[in-house]
């Protein structure tokens, strides 16, 4: 899909230089435009992808194409494109951007302005609007505005996304890859002008202590008004919220933000400028919560007016902090590797770099092993490998020498196999870290099995991460097995991001310096929902949040334990207190969310489906506009954020 968007992009640039201006005013050559010739065909189509929330032209017939106020009155050109040529609009006016951020969590509702500019006045095209999203983006809601129109998002049933006299399907939105997702809105005339509203959430990254944040916010030089001076203005206002009531410590910012208020765990900062190109440059923010020592609460919600769950919320929340004196856990690690005939090419080599980074991450006291899998299962070793330099050497060349990407899928066998060689473990954290980009039929067996399975003869069970690649894995599975295994799940839809994630993922599952985690208060309850269901280790690379729904009086005290690295006990007390302007259901919504989706796969739960669509209120997994001058009619835009 990516490939074909950029295709359809870099056909559209070429089919607007018919576009006439007037005299010497041309367009700035975009920097795709301007590329060299012998870039490859994957950096090419990479340069294409929107990096910023764009509109297009959709270009079936190049006979449109032609500047609305100046008619060129070009030679007719006969023929269609299929499909579609993509021409970048031009935007006017002002961007805006609000921003929320709370914990690791970001709301993000941006709003702009298009023009037809390539369109004869006297024509009508469909507009696609992508929408590129950072971390983990999920999109939950979109508000257009065309003359004499208007267009909503709508939350709709899944049984009502196949009725066709609710759906027409011609103006289907879709994922472009990842976190970038596209809709169109239908017959906009040349030389008019909408304007678009849309609003997501992502994630903030966390590292030593700091978070991290990303939204694309850089606009290629073709959506520059050309010709007369057209007035441009961006505005960006962040609003921070720590939800932990300690001092926030500012790090970097790429805009110049101006200060407007200042609390204990609360900031606010407003970039507003009139500039004379639009922003090349994503919106980047960082910022530290410091804490010498492990921080941690509780926040209490009550539920809405109108929910349909009455009981009352809550969000368990443990930061590392930057304590010197906690240690990470020694670890014994396996690696679980598809090598299946899917992964063959990048997906393969970037799983091997991913693998050989991983494994100089690991100190002289950790120990490795490395079973790759198709239909069969090859071991690097028969038991358990220090992690010496002498040991990596060998597994590197045992992988870039023994292995080749071939056959079919079976993640079961090496999965009791990896079982099997961390069965003895003692005083250390057991860790499978399964790589794979297909899916199999026995996923819900192997789920029943590994959670049948999770017994270790230390005092700590085993521990699974799951790390998909591409877009034919199942995701609700991936996860579900993390989630069972109390670890973590990632992705990566293209294999340039493969190593990256990677490292990142196993620097999270790595670094774990408190394990067996238990809140005492839980038990105490008339009942309670935890999501997860089974409490990960806290990190220090990841922040721990436990979210859920409780009945009963919620303490004003929790005592947190857990076991150290020294295998030591470790206890804190945690106060629990209303959550006072903190959005505590949008914070946790996304999240909550995908663990339920999993849970509602692995069990094949009605009910749990039915619950997840409910909890959509707040996060939309299936968007529908809405034309006010046509009100039966819905165009359902498949917004799938999830595989």
């Amino acid at each position: 899909m990516a490939r074909e968007f950029a295709t359809c992009v870099e056909y559209g640039l070429s089919l607007s230089k018919r576009i006439y201006y007037g005299k010497e005013m041309t367009p700035a050559a975009s920097a795709a435009m301007t590329r060299s010739m012998s870039s490859k065909s994957s950096e090419l189509a990479e340069s294409y992808l929107p990096t910023a929330l764009m509109a297009y032209a959709v270009v079936s017939e190049p006979e449109l194409v032609d500047n609305p106020d100046v008619p060129s009155y070009q030679p007719y050109v006969h023929g269609r494109c299929e499909p579609p040529a993509l021409i970048p609009l031009q935007m006017h006016g002002a961007v805006a951007m609000e921003i929320d951020c709370c914990f690791d969590h970001a709301n993000v509702c941006f709003s702009g302005a298009w023009r037809v500019h390539c369109i004869k006045a006297s024509r009508k095209c469909d507009v696609r609007i992508a929408v590129p999203m950072g971390e983990q983006g999920s999109l939950l809601g979109v508000e257009v505005d065309v003359t004499g129109r208007s267009y909503h998002s709508q939350l709709i049933q899944a049984e009502d996304a196949n009725d066709n006299e609710k759906v027409r399907r011609g103006w289907n939105g879709r994922l472009i890859k990842g976190s970038m997702y596209s809709f169109e809105i239908p017959e906009v005339g040349g030389g008019s002008t909408f304007s678009i509203k849309v609003t997501w959430s992502q994630k903030l990254l966390y590292h030593e202590g700091q978070f991290s944040l990303n939204v694309p916010f850089s606009f290629p030089s073709s959506v520059n008004p050309i010709g007369k001076k057209i007035s441009k203005r961006e505005k960006i206002l962040l609003n921070v919220n720590s939800g932990v009531g300690k001092e926030i410590l500012c790090r970097c910012t790429s805009h110049a933000l101006k200060e407007l208020r200042r609390e204990v765990g609360k900031m606010g900062f407003l970039y507003d400028a009139e500039v004379l190109t639009w922003s090349s440059a994503d919106f980047s923010f960082s910022y530290n919560v410091y804490s010498k020592d492990l921080l941690g609460g509780v926040l209490l919600q009550s539920p809405f007016l109108r929910d349909f769950d009455d009981r009352q919320m809550f969000c368990c929340y443990l930061f590392p902090g930057d304590n010197q004196g906690m240690k990470a856990f020694r670890k014994e690690v396996v690696f679980l590797m598809d090598i299946s005939g899917s992964m063959k090419g990048n997906p393969f080599e970037s799983a091997k770099n991913g693998i050989l980074s991983s494994l100089q991450k690991l100190n002289p006291e950790d120990s490795f092993n490395i079973i790759a899998f198709n239909v069969e299962t090859y071991l690097f070793s028969s038991l358990m490998e220090q992690a010496t330099k002498e040991a990596i050497l060998k597994a590197t060349q045992w992988l870039n020498d023994k292995l080749t990407a071939a056959g079919g899928t079976n993640i079961l066998a090496p999965l009791k196999q990896a079982l099997k060689l961390l069965a003895e473990t003692t005083d250390s954290i057991p860790l499978i870290f399964l790589i794979t980009d297909g899916a199999v039929e026995d996923e819900r067996d192997i789920c029943n099995f590994v959670k049948g399975s999770l017994t270790s003869g230390g005092s700590i069970s085993l521990r699974i991460c799951t790390f998909g690649i591409g877009t034919y894995c199942n995701h609700y599975f991936l996860r579900m097995l993390a989630q069972i295994g109390r670890g973590h799940f990632d992705t990566a839809y293209d294999a340039d991001s493969v190593d990256f994630r990677m490292q990142r993922l196993f620097a999270a599952a790595s670094s774990i310096i408190l394990a067996n985690i238990t809140v005492d208060a839980l038990e105490s309850l008339d009942s309670v929902e935890l999501l997860p269901f089974c409490i990960p280790d806290l990190s220090c690379g990841c922040p721990l949040i436990l979210s859920g729904r409780y009945s009963g009086n919620f303490p004003d005290s929790v005592k947190l334990s857990g076991i150290l690295a020294d295998m030591r006990k470790f206890t804190i007390d945690i106060k629990a207190q209303k959550a006072k302007d903190l959005p505590v259901d949008r914070v946790v919504a996304r999240r909550q969310i995908d663990l339920l989706t999993a849970n509602a796969w692995l069990s094949g739960s009605k009910e749990l489906e039915q619950k997840v669509g409910m909890d959509c209120v707040v996060v939309v997994m299936c968007v529908t506009i809405v034309t006010s001058c046509k009100p039966n009619a819905f165009d359902l835009l498949h917004c799938r954020l999830q595989k």
